[in-house]
């Protein structure tokens, strides 16, 4: 191996710069390699995974279902018009939401359990301090909600809902289309 080192620096120039740069080049793989296989020190921010929105007649049957994801999605009792109905009778439009005009939607998440009653719940996407109050206050009065299934049995489940706040004839939940008409 030294003689062809001998015979290459006599040759020429360019193949020992050939060489050299082979020889950088397995040093920095090998370091690259190296880098790859060690642990990191420090935590690096773990990305969150949104929940899935389940809306109204936009769930379908899967040939290969997750572990985690329900047969039939959780349901208010009288379905999006009894929610419809529900916010309508419950929902009160904060006063000084009312003198700033604010109107809009106030994102919830909540868990729908095993046997109905709602937990956990959140304001994703706030709209004002006095809406977000109003909206949790709405959430606590909720009845129970038919749960969602997986295999015929009863699963808890995160949901996210728009909760409307306007005049009274934005006051409308979204509505899927029905699978079968």
């Amino acid at each position: 191996m030294w003689s062809f080192w001998i015979y290459c620096t006599n040759a020429s120039y360019y193949c020992l710069m050939k060489h050299l740069f082979f020889i950088l080049l397995l040093v920095a793989s090998g370091a690259a390699a190296q880098a790859q296989t060690q642990q990191p020190t420090s935590a690096a921010p773990a990305t969150t995974k949104q929940p899935i929105e389940l809306k109204a007649g936009r769930m379908q049957a899967q040939a290969k279902p997750a572990a985690n994801r329900p047969d039939a999605p959780p349901q208010f009792p009288g379905g999006a018009q009894g929610l419809n109905t529900f916010f309508q009778q419950n929902l009160k439009y904060p006063e000084a939401a009312s003198v700033k005009q604010v109107s809009g939607n106030v994102v919830m998440t909540f868990t729908v359990e095993a046997d109905g009653h709602l937990t956990n719940p959140t304001v994703l996407q706030p709209l004002s301090p006095e809406c977000d109050t109003e909206a949790l206050r709405v959430l606590g009065q909720m009845p129970a909600w038919k749960p969602a299934t997986r295999k015929g049995q009863p699963i808890a489940t995160q949901v996210r809902l728009p909760i409307p706040f306007g005049n009274s004839e934005n006051l409308k939940v979204e509505q899927g289309k029905p699978k079968f008409e």
